[in-house]
Formats: structure tokens, C-alpha cells, sequence
């Protein structure tokens, strides 16, 4: 298992001997941490150099859209993002010579906000975070190789499941209810990143409560 200090380390050294930017892929299942980890990367490496971060949540197709295909139910699943879209926008910033405006997911208003979030050619790190960069699946299985470090979070199971169950009680959910949408869609989604993700270079484990 790798730390946060030792991991912030790592991101560090490979960017110092990269010659283009590093993009680091940090992947996981649903309620395990990533943009936590994002966060306390972002505070851990500072500045220096300048660190950008690439949302695959951002990549959500519209609940509209989703409604038209009857696939409201499973929001949240792999075919329910736009995945090409987020394959060729890793593509644009691995060349690293142009600037790249990419969308962020406003929780608030549950939907994605295009062009939120800029990374420049200044920004010599990015961190890629999302379910599915890990996922051994087409077109998914492309982001592996476009990253230059990955890191899985793994969370224990029970931590998880509570978790996830807590999301929909937060929104308003019975205990009944919060349950059952994570059973039938947000684990289901946890098992397929835990069964089918590649191996990463580094395993991160964090402190975890429920």
C-alpha cells in the first residue's frame, strides 16, 4: 500500500524527469474517496509545478438523454458516460502543447458544466480521476496507456456499501429506499470496477470511517 506523502512523492519525481506532462489516472469504485485523494494531492504537492485535474464525471450523459434510452436507473454505469469523449480529451492532454477546457459535474445541480475547468500548457501534472479509468473494457481499457502513474483506492467493503447507502439517505431517501438504489445500481457498479480494473501502479489505502 502506498501513502499519500509517498504517493504525492512519486507524482513529483515522475514529473521532474518527464519532458512532456505527467498524468497521473486515480480510479476506484463509486464512494471510495477520489476526489478526497484529489483534494489532499492538490494540497500535498502545492504549485510547483502547476496541477490540473481531469474529471471523468464531467464525461455524464444528460439525465434526458438517459430518460430517452431508459437508462435513468442505472446512471452511474460505464455506458452511461461519454466515454469516446473522455478518451479523446485525454488524448488532447497528453500532447500537452495546446489548452484544453474540459467539463466538471455540478453536484448541486446534478449535470455537467462544459468548459469549467482549464488546463493549460503551463499545468505539468493532471490528475485524471474517475470509476472507470482502470476499467479493462473498451474504449475505457485506452486511458491506461495515455497515463504515465494510476492508483486504485481501495476501500473495505463494508465501508463502502455504507457509504453509498448514506448518499441517498443524504438525499432524503427512507432507509428502505437508500438501500435498494445502492444495491441495485451503485454496488453493482463498485463490483464491476473491483472485478474488471487493470492493475495499477500503486495501491492506496485511505484512513476510512463510516
Amino acid at each position: 500500500m502506498t501513502g499519500l506523502d509517498q504517493l504525492a512523492t512519486e507524482i513529483r519525481n515522475a514529473a521532474a524527469t518527464a519532458v512532456d506532462r505527467t498524468i497521473v489516472a486515480i480510479a476506484g469504485p463509486p464512494g471510495a474517496g477520489k476526489s478526497t485523494l484529489v483534494d489532499q494531492l492538490l494540497g500535498t504537492l502545492g504549485e510547483s509545478p502547476p496541477v490540473a485535474i481531469l474529471p471523468m464525471d464531467g464525461f455524464h450523459l444528460d439525465n434526458r438523454i438517459l430518460e430517452l434510452r431508459g437508462q435513468s436507473a442505472r446512471r452511474g454505469a460505464p455506458f452511461t458516460f461519454d466515454a469516446a469523449g473522455f478518451v479523446a480529451t485525454m488524448g488532447r492532454v497528453r500532447r500537452d502543447d495546446v489548452e484544453v477546457f474540459v467539463p466538471s459535474f455540478d453536484r448541486s445541480a446534478d449535470l455537467a458544466r462544459a468548459g469549467a475547468i482549464r488546463i493549460g500548457t503551463e499545468h505539468r501534472i493532471v490528475l485524471a480521476e474517475g470509476n472507470y479509468l482502470l476499467l479493462d473494457e473498451a474504449p475505457w481499457s485506452q486511458i491506461r496507456h495515455m497515463a504515465d502513474l494510476s492508483v486504485f483506492i481501495d476501500v473495505e467493503a463494508a465501508v463502502l456499501e455504507s457509504r453509498l447507502v448514506r448518499r441517498w439517505l443524504d438525499y432524503g431517501l427512507s432507509a428502505a429506499a437508500a438501500r435498494r438504489r445502492a444495491e441495485d445500481n451503485d454496488l453493482v457498479n463498485a463490483r464491476l470496477v473491483l472485478d474488471r480494473s487493470s492493475p495499477p501502479h500503486y495501491v492506496y489505502r485511505p484512513a476510512t470511517s463510516q
